[in-house]
């Protein structure tokens, strides 16, 4: 695996001359619950494209954007929002950036808070004729730190994950919250921050569903990159 951190100019040179891809993870800083760390969406977003890196030959992993859009969890202590226009800038921002040195970048977010700002900055920058990507893992499950997230972070960081402090949420289907939760936040339908049980999550679960995952985005990665390649 290879980091755009621990590379010198030279380095990236070489690498971006055999048409390497930046991977960039985007995540967030917000709570996930009494029994997830406030990295639970960065530390997944990392973990994909670590693991695509591994993968698929070529891929520099940049450092992560570990701030995004956040504001319907502001309702619990330490989450860190910035926001949809500043989330959506500073991707625009940094794909026009390293577009200079890497012909190809993917966004790989973990977020679901950011999918309309990483959608918008994404058409944008095609527009300018940029090789770009967005992808985030689709786990199915629960909405928010519930069996789903839970898992995947027993299989990644399990030292981060207090079990003992596991509790189910409001456990309703997500659409019937939704009205309330964009008026209100997420303090507004559950107490405790999660929306979904993360009771019987388990780490074997967790390796299944990452995965599953980084085949799906290894897949998208390779085939994009064969596209851009046969178009130039």
């Amino acid at each position: 695996m290879t980091t755009l951190a621990s590379l010198t100019w030279t380095d990236v040179a070489d690498l971006a001359g055999r048409g390497a891809v930046l991977a960039v993870p985007v995540g967030a800083t917000e709570q996930h619950g009494p029994h997830l760390p406030m990295s639970t969406d960065t530390d997944i977003a990392v973990a994909l494209t670590d693991r695509l890196a591994t993968q698929v030959p070529d891929v520099v992993v940049a450092p992560a954007v570990a701030f995004g859009s956040s504001g319907e969890h502001q309702g619990f202590p330490g989450t860190l929002s910035v926001g949809q226009e500043a989330v959506e800038l500073l991707l625009v921002e940094l794909v026009r950036s390293a577009t200079v040195t890497f012909p190809r970048v993917v966004l790989v977010s973990a977020h679901g808070g950011n999918a309309q700002p990483v959608t918008r900055a994404v058409r944008r920058l095609r527009t300018e004729g940029r090789h770009v990507l967005a992808w985030g893992p689709r786990w199915g499950g629960d909405a928010h730190a519930g069996r789903t997230e839970t898992s995947v972070m027993l299989a990644l960081t399990p030292h981060l994950v207090r079990m003992e402090a596991a509790r189910a949420g409001n456990t309703a289907p997500v659409h019937t919250l939704l009205p309330r939760l964009r008026d209100a936040g997420l303090s507004a339908v559950t107490a405790n921050g999660v929306l979904g049980d993360p009771g019987g999550a388990n780490p074997d679960e967790g390796r299944l569903l990452i995965q599953r995952a980084v085949a799906e985005l290894a897949d998208l990665v390779t085939r994009h990159r064969r596209h851009t390649d046969a178009a130039s």
